[in-house]
C-alpha cells in the first residue's frame, strides 16, 4: 500500500509540476522501492556509503633494471656477465659504450703494389688493359642485371642529328616511259611478269551508285588469249567463226551444254537477240557467263564484239575505289606498253560516271596512277604523261 501511495503522490506532482521539478522525486521513490538492499544498508540517499579505494601491487621490475653500481663503470654485472643492449634500456644511469671505429680502406695505388704486381701491370700493353677494363665493366653490368632484375639502358655515343632527315621524303613521280623502264629493270623473276596499272580514284567514287566497269581493247594485246563462245545461227554464226570465236553454235550447242557433252571451258560468251530465249535453259550452267544486254554481250555486231574480246582487258573498281588491271607483259617493247597504257587511260576517261560533281578531265576522278610488275615495286606516274598517251591513242586508233 505504501508503494501505491507513493505512486499516487508522484502522479499528483506530475499534474502541476514540470518534469524538471518532479524527476528527482520519482527517481528517489523508484530507487527506494526496487532496491531493497539499499534501503537497509543506506537509508539516507544524501549520504552514500564511501567507496573503498583498491590498490594493486606494483609490477616487479626486471632483474636487469637494477642500478649499476658506481664502482662498476665497465658495464659488468654483479654476477660477472656483460650488460646487453636490452638490459640497458631499463637502467637509469647506463654506462657509456665507446663506439667502435674501423680503419678506412684505401685502394692501393700503382706505386703501393708489390713488386710482382708492378711487373705484371707494367708488362700489360694498352690493348690488354683496355680488354681487361671492358671485361670488368661487363661483369659489373651482368651483376647489376642479376641483382636489380632490370635491363641496363645503353646510352649511345653522342652524334650529330640531322633535323631534315626526320622529315618524310616525298616519293618521286616519274614520266610514263621512265616508269616503264624502271618496272622492266625491277622485274627479276624467272617467269614473264605482267605489267599492272593501279588507279586510285577520288573518295567520291566510293559511292555505290557510281558504277565503273568496262573493257579496253589494247592494240598490242596483253599476253593472254581468251576462249570465246558465240550463240548464233546463220550469217551471224559465220561472222563469229571468221572473227576468231572458239565455240559457235545455236540450238544444238544449247542442248549439248544442257546434257553435259560440251564443257564450259570458255572465258567469255556472246549471243544474238534471237538466241536469248533459248539460253534460259542453261542459265544455271553459264552463271556469270550468261550474256546480258547491260554488259554488252548481247549484240548485233558479232564481229566487233569477238575481236574486242580477243584483245580486250576488263576492268572494274573495287570497294576502296581502286582499279587494278594488267595491260601487257614485261617482255613487250616500251612503245607497245605505252600504247596499251594510253588505250586504258582513254577508256577509263570514257567510262567516267556522269554523277560526279566536277566535270573536268581528271580532277575529282583520278588521284594517282602506279605501274608495277607482278612481283616488283610500284612507281607513280605523272598525270600529264598519261594524258598525252591517251590523246595519242585517240588520234591513232579512234575514228
Amino acid at each position: 500500500m505504501a508503494a501505491f501511495e507513493l505512486l499516487y503522490q508522484a502522479r499528483r506532482h506530475c499534474s502541476y509540476r514540470t518534469p524538471s521539478h518532479f524527476s528527482p522525486l520519482i527517481r528517489f521513490h523508484f530507487h527506494r522501492l526496487l532496491s531493497s538492499s539499499s534501503s537497509s544498508e543506506n537509508p539516507n540517499p544524501n549520504n552514500p556509503s564511501p567507496i573503498q579505494p583498491v590498490s594493486y601491487t606494483p609490477k616487479n621490475p626486471p632483474e636487469s633494471s637494477t642500478r649499476l653500481e658506481s664502482n662498476n663503470p665497465d658495464g659488468v654485472k654483479a654476477d660477472g656477465g656483460l650488460w646487453t643492449r636490452e638490459d640497458l634500456r631499463y637502467l637509469k644511469d647506463a654506462p657509456k659504450i665507446a663506439p667502435i671505429s674501423y680503419p678506412t680502406r684505401v685502394a692501393p695505388l700503382p706505386e703501393d703494389l708489390p713488386e710482382e704486381e708492378k711487373v705484371k701491370v707494367e708488362g700489360m700493353g694498352d690493348e690488354e688493359m683496355e680488354r681487361e677494363r671492358r671485361r670488368i665493366e661487363a661483369q659489373k653490368r651482368a651483376a647489376m642485371r642479376r641483382v636489380m632484375n632490370v635491363e641496363e639502358e645503353m646510352v649511345s655515343f653522342p652524334t650529330l642529328i640531322n633535323v631534315k632527315s626526320d622529315e618524310k621524303k616525298k616519293k618521286a613521280v616519274y614520266d610514263l616511259k621512265e616508269a616503264i623502264r624502271l618496272v622492266k629493270a625491277n622485274a627479276k623473276k624467272r617467269f614473264d611478269e605482267t605489267l599492272e596499272a593501279h588507279v586510285v580514284l577520288t573518295p567520291d567514287m566510293r559511292r555505290s551508285d557510281l558504277k565503273l566497269e568496262g573493257t579496253v581493247a589494247v592494240p598490242h594485246g596483253f599476253g593472254k588469249v581468251y576462249r570465246i563462245a558465240v550463240f548464233a545461227e546463220g550469217a551471224a554464226a559465220d561472222e563469229a567463226r571468221e572473227a576468231g570465236a572458239d565455240v559457235v553454235g545455236g540450238l544444238e550447242l544449247v542442248e549439248n551444254i544442257k546434257s553435259g557433252n560440251v564443257k564450259i571451258d570458255f572465258d567469255k560468251c556472246f549471243s544474238t537477240h534471237a538466241m536469248m530465249p533459248n539460253l534460259r535453259q542453261i542459265a544455271k550452267y553459264l552463271r556469270q557467263l550468261m550474256p546480258d544486254t547491260k554488259k554488252g554481250t548481247v549484240t548485233k555486231d558479232i564481229t566487233k564484239a569477238v575481236k574486242e574480246a580477243k584483245r580486250g582487258v576488263p576492268f572494274k573498281k573495287d570497294k576502296t575505289a581502286i582499279v587494278h588491271v594488267g595491260i601487257g607483259k614485261v617482255s613487250f617493247q616500251e612503245e607497245a606498253l605505252c600504247e596499251n597504257i594510253g588505250a586504258f587511260v582513254h577508256e577509263l576517261l570514257r567510262q567516267k560516271p556522269a554523277g560526279l560533281k566536277k566535270s573536268s578531265k581528271y580532277a575529282g576522278y583520278v588521284n594517282t596512277v602506279h605501274l608495277c610488275s607482278t612481283m616488283g615495286p610500284s612507281f607513280p606516274v605523272t598525270i600529264q604523261s598519261l594524258s598525252i598517251a591517251a590523246d595519242r591513242h585517240a588520234r591513232k586508233y579512234v575514228q
